[in-house]
């Protein structure tokens, strides 16, 4: 079966709209900083019962194993380009963000849609090309969304990849079931450690910021959950717990069969229930 994102719907402002455009949906939304959770305490006015009706869930280092092959990725596409990168300082200040951004900060200058969009496709086309036959989960990933959404919660994806990316991890996860809302870098929104795509996600969910857990490997989405008023478990798959600290952090997880992965849905959730996919 092939696997396809739906287009973003028309409400979204169009690719290239101005930044003050896209992110003005989000202006004067009113959230409360949730609650952090340490070693099975809160500090804070929530009660250690208190149940999440959400999960949202970054892509890349998150959901799939992939930064090592989008770090092989931007060599190649240097070396192809005739550029002289410092690949890993590169990763550090754009990861996270959109395909537009990253091609901004990289060529230090303003791209038209139509360059911008050539150049991400570039790229995104040689990292599926290499990931794809060494493709894997973050260890445990498929089993613990299934396992959250027999819990009751709600499940979503925002990311900062393309829909082609997107399309590529879903056709291989084949998850069951499809995360409800999937919110992408290409619908014009900015990408982290602004708030909006993981907003746009619990919007489409319809689910308050303050009841969902973003998950995530990396400081500016740790940063963009922050933002968000959402909390968040960091999964050091790429990065050391100390650097996704923060108020809004639950917990840190090695990967999805770690241990504290199990203790965090136990400890969120509710009962199992079960539900249609």
């Amino acid at each position: 079966m092939t696997w396809t994102i739906p287009d973003a719907p028309s409400a979204l402002p169009p690719q290239g709209a101005p930044l003050a455009d896209r992110q003005s949906r989000f202006r004067g939304v009113r959230v409360d900083a949730p609650t952090a959770w340490v070693a099975g305490r809160t500090t804070g006015s929530r009660a250690t019962d208190m149940k999440y009706r959400a999960f949202i869930f970054d892509m890349d280092g998150t959901m799939i194993d992939s930064m090592g092959y989008h770090r092989l990725s931007w060599i190649e596409f240097a070396r192809r380009r005739g550029l002289d990168v410092d690949v890993d300082d590169l990763m550090r200040r754009t990861t996270g963000r959109t395909g537009a951004e990253c091609m901004n900060d990289l060529f230090q200058r303003e791209f038209d849609d139509a360059e911008s969009w050539a150049l991400i496709d570039e790229k995104e086309r040689i990292y599926r090309e290499l990931f794809a036959p060494e493709f894997r989960e973050v260890a445990g990933f498929r089993a613990f969304a299934a396992r959250a959404h027999a819990h009751g919660l709600a499940l979503g994806i925002g990311t900062a990849g393309d829909r082609h990316n997107i399309a590529f991890a879903m056709q291989h996860l084949a998850m069951t079931p499809v995360p409800k809302a999937i919110i992408g870098g290409d619908e014009g929104l900015a990408g982290k450690p602004e708030p909006a795509i993981f907003l746009e996600v619990a919007r489409r969910l319809g689910v308050a910021p303050a009841d969902c857990v973003v998950f995530e490997d990396a400081p500016f989405g740790i940063e963009a959950a922050r933002r968000a008023g959402m909390a968040a478990v960091a999964v050091c798959s790429t990065h050391a717990a100390h650097e996704l600290a923060g108020p809004h952090l639950l917990a840190a997880i090695d990967h999805y069969e770690d241990a504290a992965a199990a203790a965090v849905l136990k400890t969120m959730t509710a009962p199992e229930t079960h539900h249609a996919a």
